[in-house]
């Protein structure tokens, strides 16, 4: 997350949501994720391949995992209603824990060494959200067969790899990064 070298905290993520340049961002966020989740994705098989949990990622990294957490909830609702799917709670759970998870190792790990801290906040959220909670969610809900479940791993290492590549350019411009500092001090 971007700071200015105070310590954050869990409480700080909560109050940097009442800043209106904070809501504007996650809001353009969510909308990124609904077209790039809902719209602009494809299907090879029984794989839906996507970038929706970009912008997911990047609001847990860059707001802290409270904000992460309502940008892949409400992105999640909000495209299921749009695209005319069911809500599947333990879907919506994984898109939520995504940002997260994203968030919380964002803020509390490595946090001078953007690489690694942007690397493992990535995995990790990829890992618990998608791997993991939505594949049960898929499992659960749709009875996906459990060959299909086993493809979601190298499918979302591919993605995770294309993601964390784009984060850490994005995480590593100066240019941005003030822009967020001077967004985050109000």
């Amino acid at each position: 997350m971007i700071t200015n070298s105070k310590k954050q905290t869990l409480a700080d993520s909560i109050k940097i949501f009442g800043n209106i340049k904070v809501l504007v961002i996650t809001a353009l966020f969510i909308a990124m994720s609904i077209v790039l989740g809902k719209f602009l994705s494809f299907t090879v098989g029984p794989i839906r391949l996507s970038f929706e949990n970009l912008t997911i990622l990047m609001s847990g990294i860059m707001f802290g995992p409270i904000i992460g957490l309502i940008t892949g909830m409400t992105a999640d609702i909000i495209g299921c209603i749009l695209y005319g799917y069911a809500i599947n709670p333990i879907i919506t759970l994984g898109a939520a824990s995504i940002g997260f998870v994203a968030g919380l190792i964002s803020t509390f790990c490595f946090k001078k060494k953007l690489f690694l801290n942007t690397l493992l906040s990535v995995i990790l959220a990829h890992v618990v959200g998608s791997v993991i909670i939505k594949s049960i969610g898929l499992y659960v809900y749709y009875k996906f067969p459990m060959e299909a479940i086993f493809l979601r791993i190298p499918t979302y290492a591919i993605i995770s790899a294309a993601e964390f590549y784009i984060i850490y350019l994005v995480m590593k411009n100066k240019s941005i990064t003030n822009q967020m500092k001077r967004v985050l001090n109000k």
